[in-house]
């Protein structure tokens, strides 16, 4: 474990002025909402409120603006493919992920049965009732009244992605700032960055969470495509080149392109691992060189683990037999090396 530096977003404190709501109040309020609901007995009153409820779930989970929202055609603002939603206009027109289960939510709002009739303005309500509604809401929850706003919602949403460590230069692009109510020294952030932070977070929150080893996170630098069969080829943050071959099928359903950040796990059972010659410089697809940081064995298999310079873990799970012929030990540097169709590709 690294140590030696402090975490500042560990330790920050929001002035009292500054009127939000922590996570665990957030996720309290939305159960709220959701029993709310739940309760509707009749149909048009179901839909009213899963109309109420899958605009709280955007303001909850993008921090935008209840006018952003109450503008939006929903037709052309959701990506449900890549966890998506497109916000603002102008310098302020960004894309923010969404986690999965509220996705699952706003899709079956706007592609079902209770969408019909109301295409491209699900969401055009009146901002009076949006609010009296969301005073009610917070009322029911036992929380004060005024901490149901938006603009309530909003703010702790910025608290919020702070609090799990996402940049402020980052945060702003996620709300639509033009400024912000900080001291501190504001960074320009590249749009692509802006996403991969955040969609790894809105992943954290859907609970779809993955080993730390033989995973890899980068953004895609070629596509290769024949009749079948696509072989796609990303590069992560450590100058690491990993390429796997998918279908056709999955690239289209992924929505692949240069560019695009994704993620690659490879199961232990599919990874070999040998000795690295002194000198020796591999030219091997998908081979990363590395230092054995342990070894477990037993009399059959053995998992050999192993840690780049640039701290990017593996292992490999292979045959006792074949560490002790070659000599392995930790320590030592070694390589491991899988097939591209081996690998299994997420888009992040």
């Amino acid at each position: 474990m690294k140590t030696g530096k402090l975490a500042p977003f560990k330790f920050f404190d929001v002035p009292e002025n500054i009127k939000h709501l922590d996570t665990r109040m957030l996720d309290y309020l939305e159960s709220g909402y959701r029993s709310w609901r739940d309760e509707a007995g009749r149909a048009d009153r179901l839909r009213s409120r899963t109309r109420v409820f899958c605009l709280f779930l955007i303001l909850r989970h993008t921090g935008a603006k209840l006018g952003e929202i109450l503008k939006m055609d929903e037709s052309k603002s959701f990506n449900f493919g890549r966890a998506t939603v497109s916000l603002g206009v102008g310098k302020n027109k960004r894309e923010v992920p969404l986690p999965q289960n509220v996705c699952r939510e706003l899709k079956a709002l706007i592609e079902g049965p209770m969408g019909m009739g109301i295409e491209g303005h699900i969401f055009h309500l009146d901002p009076g009732y949006v609010r009296r509604i969301f005073y009610d809401r917070a009322e029911a929850c036992n929380i004060p009244r005024e901490l149901g706003a938006p603009s309530v919602l909003r703010r702790s949403r910025a608290v919020e992605l702070l609090r799990n460590g996402v940049p402020l230069g980052v945060m702003r692009k996620v709300l639509g700032q033009s400024s912000a109510d900080l001291s501190a020294v504001y960074q320009d952030w590249p749009e692509g960055d802006v996403q991969n932070i955040v969609r790894r977070m809105a992943l954290e929150e859907s609970s779809l969470k993955t080993s730390a080893r033989n995973t890899f996170i980068g953004h895609v630098t070629q596509i290769r495509r024949d009749g079948i069969l696509a072989d796609v080829e990303f590069e992560t943050a450590e100058n690491i080149c990993i390429s796997s071959v998918i279908t056709l099928e999955s690239l289209y359903k992924l929505d692949l392109e240069v560019g695009v950040p994704v993620s690659a796990t490879i199961k232990a059972p599919l990874v070999a691992v040998r000795p690295l010659s002194e000198g020796k410089n591999s030219s091997a697809r998908n081979c990363i060189r590395a230092a054995v940081t342990d070894i477990k064995k037993t009399e059959i298999l053995a998992e050999v683990s192993g840690e780049t310079e640039a701290g990017t873990r593996l292992c490999a799970l292979v045959e006792s037999w074949s560490i002790e012929e070659d000599g392995i030990k930790k320590g030592d540097k070694v390589e491991f090396s899988f097939k591209a169709l081996s690998i299994v590709l997420h888009v992040v």
